[in-house]
């Protein structure tokens, strides 16, 4: 059964370990969008929104949603592992990726996110993760998981729970 699960939070949460994890659990695609951004220049911060445009994420979208719906009408699943900021990146995918889907929150307080992010090789700094968490807090989007109380596993297996997958 082919479906996506979109893996979205403030930076530090622990997203792309996640995602990770959870795509190798179920033999998924991962699509880190950030990468994407970065590969053909989009990740540039809109100056005055202090932030990367929606613009930006839906050209994204553009260029993966064909490889990615290929891989879905093969059987494939698909995890997106992104902040998704914008709730019209989430709508946009939602519209054009007519497949069934997950949307996992990740939440975890503010200087946690911080600190992780500290600890990263290539760290994003204080100032951009309080930006991120910002702008991310804004709303909630599917499932909420409080990941600061669980480890990788556990939160792994919390997603796992919801999915509706006999083969698990």
């Amino acid at each position: 059964m082919s479906y996506y699960i979109i893996i979205r939070g403030p930076l530090g949460v622990g997203k792309s370990t996640i995602a990770q994890r959870l795509a190798k659990r179920l033999s998924a695609e991962y699509v880190p969008i950030d990468l994407v951004l970065e590969k053909h220049g989009l990740d540039k911060v809109d100056k005055d929104a202090k932030c990367i445009p929606t613009e930006n994420f839906i050209k994204v979208d553009e260029i993966i949603i064909p490889k990615i719906k290929e891989k879905l009408k093969k059987g494939k699943k698909v995890i997106f592992d992104a902040c998704f900021y914008h709730k019209e990146h989430i709508e946009h995918l939602i519209q054009n990726l007519p497949y069934p889907h997950y949307i996992f929150t990740l939440k975890a307080p503010l200087e946690a996110c911080i600190e992780r992010d500290g600890k990263r090789e290539k760290t994003h700094g204080r100032d951009a993760a309080i930006a991120v968490y910002n702008l991310v807090s804004k709303f909630d989007y599917g499932v909420v998981i409080d990941s600061k109380k669980k480890d990788v596993e556990q939160t792994v297996n919390e997603i796992l729970s919801y999915l509706k997958e006999p083969d698990r």
